[in-house]
């Protein structure tokens, strides 16, 4: 399974008023496993980045001068991730501008071009509901190491996204883990058959009994000789 981990930063907030995409960050997973097959393009927008975006990023209009355009690249880009699925988190977000950078190009929306979205923030609200969910906060509490976060960047987030990602869904993977790994080093993996095993029955001994006994007493002395299973055992007896 072949997975894209992917951030972007950008002028703004608002691709429908004009705002564009200057990072380009991706990560590539196969069977959960980093390959180092990444992607990362700085983009020249033609327009400043508003000043609250500048402070988040720190990407100043005067370094993306010289970068190449988004349509530049945009071949290379779709190419790389054709077929692939993209994980994003708040992904309403970056849609909205790689839809608006294809639709300025006259090409379909993104998820044409992709094997579906993972949305790794709708997935922690889930997880973790009533808590903060921000890349930061996720990896605060899935031990990922941000120290190297002081500014946002889109190949470093996707990276720490990557490591979130697989933390997060480490639980659904953790009994086929071995099997998967196995089938890419071109093993053979095989199912074990555990209807041909038999259980042990291990009788309690007296003294187990005993303790037993005394415990089923004293709840039946509290409950004023009102326990069920008392009450069970007397009418079958009658």
């Amino acid at each position: 399974m072949r997975q894209i981990v992917l951030d972007t930063e950008t002028t703004g907030l608002s691709p429908e008023t004009g705002d564009r995409i200057i990072e380009l960050g991706c990560v590539e997973l196969v069977n959960r496993k980093l390959t180092g097959n990444n992607l990362h393009f700085y983009f020249n927008p033609d327009r400043d980045s508003h000043e609250d975006a500048l402070r988040v990023h720190g990407i100043s209009n005067e370094f993306l001068k010289d970068k190449p355009r988004f349509a530049e690249l945009v071949d290379e880009i779709l190419e790389y991730m054709q077929d692939a699925e993209v994980i994003i988190h708040n992904a309403p977000f970056d849609l909205g501008f790689l839809n608006k950078e294809l639709e300025l190009l006259g090409k379909p929306p993104f998820k044409t071009f992709v094997n579906g979205v993972i949305d790794s923030l709708a997935m922690a609200k889930e997880m973790f509901p009533g808590k903060r969910n921000s890349l930061d906060a996720l990896c605060d509490r899935l031990e990922v190491d941000n120290s190297g976060r002081t500014l946002h960047g889109a190949l470093l987030d996707a990276e720490l996204l990557a490591d979130v990602y697989i933390n997060m869904t480490r639980g659904q993977e953790a009994l086929i883990m071995e099997s998967v790994e196995a089938s890419v080093a071109g093993q053979a993996s095989a199912k074990v058959e555990l209807s041909g095993f038999q259980l042990p029955v291990l009788a309690a001994n007296e003294q187990e009994l005993a303790a037993h006994e005394d415990v089923l007493g004293q709840l039946d002395k509290a409950s004023g000789g009102k326990t069920v299973w008392r009450n069970l055992g007397a009418a079958a007896t009658a």
